[in-house]
């Protein structure tokens, strides 16, 4: 040990001094704390050490007594060091710059400062700067990045509600160029929640930020793209096939404002992509029965059905469809997620639309409906007028009595009787009692796991989900509305809303 206190060890010629080499230390990515290079400091020089800023904050280290004319000339820039001895004790304050402001770095010690341990001061306040501004930079960064990500939701947040002129705009300012395309498709791509944020980075170089990259707010490893560009799905099946256990569900090309269908699509085409070798399915343009009806007779129905909104004004209207489209396809906690309201709100507009058509919505065979009604809404009006108030409209059953929709029903429920479990009445069942397992099985006089397990085997025969409410499973309740072995649900605001005959 020197007289001045400084702990040094022997080095080899022309090598840097043990404290230099611990300085560097705290430069590496894992050693970039400010707090514990002021701890090292007071270690290696064996004094006391604080840093604090202009308003006298500390930053680091143990408060110290100032004299507050020097503090003021080195935090106001006048001077940039000064030394100060007496009552036993001696004194360094060392000018610190940081990105914002100035601070000081203060060093006590019973002993004199000697050449070493002035070099380690000075060197240490200048890697302390080059944390501050790295730590500075990185906040910055950091509340850039999510500014942008909370803006990127906002623009998909109105897409979900239709509100295409608004999103547009929002998206302008950072994204010239992005909306302008009429249609779209939606993506999500799913990993570990874990490295979720790197997929969001990658996605974006991937896409060379030529599409709306979203973190979804509803599921913690899906990540949400919305791209008016054909080479987005070329590159993103590059992403996934680099990565294991990342997985790729895409939509069917959608106008802007159909935007929520399309990510509903893309959801069912990502359950899909997981039995899929490439990691990666698109969503399956199969006979849907809504195309097995005649469009004139189906969109005069679904204005029928939807009447009752009519009346409202335009936003409120598009606002409660949005949702209940939403709403029937996930849960009220993910759709609330989706839309950036509380689930509250969600629960609320649906229930509000549930009143007007005079329906309700724990009836499966009322959801299958409503969700007909919206599907067409967005696939079939389009902006077409519905039928003239004036005119008579078919009747549900009237629709779903055709041929074509009879024999398509028939076929797809028929693969359920090759099953000795009889799954056909054990679903028919399960539907009536609105998809709960505890009343079917009450009904059947069986254990509520079987029904479970019934429907479960259910779904790879029909190659449709039924346990996640959605599209599936709306199709094949409507399948055995279409066979009559279901009873038609109760849409009374939707009769009082026809005219009469």
């Amino acid at each position: 040990m020197t007289g001045g206190g400084i702990r040094r060890t022997e080095t080899a010629v022309g090598e840097p001094p043990t404290w230099a080499q611990e300085l560097l230390e705290h430069l590496r990515p894992t050693g970039r704390d400010v707090r514990r290079l002021v701890d090292w400091l007071a270690a290696t020089a064996q004094a006391a050490v604080s840093l604090q800023d202009s308003a006298g904050t500390l930053v680091a280290g143990t408060r110290l007594p100032l004299d507050e004319a020097p503090v003021a000339d080195i935090t106001s820039g006048r001077i940039a060091s000064a030394a100060w001895e007496g009552e036993g004790r001696h004194l360094r304050l060392v000018k610190v710059a940081h990105p914002s402001r100035i601070c000081v770095l203060a060093v006590s010690r019973d002993v004199p400062f000697d050449r070493n341990t002035s070099d380690v001061v000075t060197h240490t306040a200048q890697v302390i700067e080059l944390l501050l501004a790295a730590h500075e930079s990185t906040a910055a960064g950091h509340r850039l990045r999510r500014a942008t990500a909370d803006l990127r939701l906002a623009i998909l947040q109105l897409l979900m509600v239709e509100d295409t002129v608004a999103a547009r705009r929002v998206a302008a300012g950072l994204w010239p160029g992005l909306l302008d395309a009429d249609t779209a498709c939606v993506y999500v791509v799913e990993s570990d929640p874990g490295r979720r944020d790197r997929l969001v980075e990658e996605c974006l170089d991937t896409t060379g930020e030529e599409a709306l990259v979203v973190r979804c707010p509803a599921m913690d490893g899906h990540v949400i793209v919305v791209s008016p560009r054909e080479a987005t799905a070329g590159e993103l099946r590059s992403l996934v096939e680099r990565h294991p256990d990342t997985f790729l569900g895409g939509s069917a090309r959608q106008s802007l404002a159909r935007t929520a269908t399309a990510y509903g699509q893309a959801v069912s085409a990502l359950a899909v992509a997981h039995f899929r070798t490439d990691k990666t399915a698109v969503y399956a343009e199969r006979t849907h029965p809504e195309r097995l009806v005649d469009p004139a007779a189906l969109r005069g129905w679904t204005a029928r059905v939807l009447r009752p909104l009519d009346a409202l004004p335009h936003h409120t209207r598009a606002e409660l469809l949005a949702t209940t489209r939403l709403g029937l396809e996930f849960t009220a906690v993910n759709t609330a997620k989706v839309l950036g309201v509380s689930r509250n709100t969600v629960r609320a507009r649906m229930e509000r639309v549930e009143v007007m058509l005079g329906t309700d919505f724990d009836d499966l065979t009322a959801r299958a409906v409503v969700h007909l009604a919206l599907h067409t809404q967005v696939n079939l009006l389009d902006g077409q007028a519905g039928a003239d108030p004036g005119t008579a409209s078919p009747c549900l059953a009237d629709l779903l009595a055709g041929p074509a929709v009879r024999a398509w029903a028939q076929d797809l429920l028929d693969r359920l009787n090759r099953d000795t479990r009889n799954l056909r009445r054990t679903l028919r069942t399960w539907i009536a009692a609105g998809g709960n397992a505890e009343r079917a099985a009450q009904a059947l006089g069986v254990h509520a796991q079987t029904v479970r397990e019934h429907v479960r085997g259910a779904e790879p025969v029909l190659e449709r989900q039924l346990l996640a409410a959605g599209a599936d499973l709306y199709e094949v309740v409507l399948a055995h509305l279409a066979v009559g072995d279901l009873e038609q649900p109760v849409l009374t605001g939707a009769s009082q809303a026809s005219p009469p005959a």
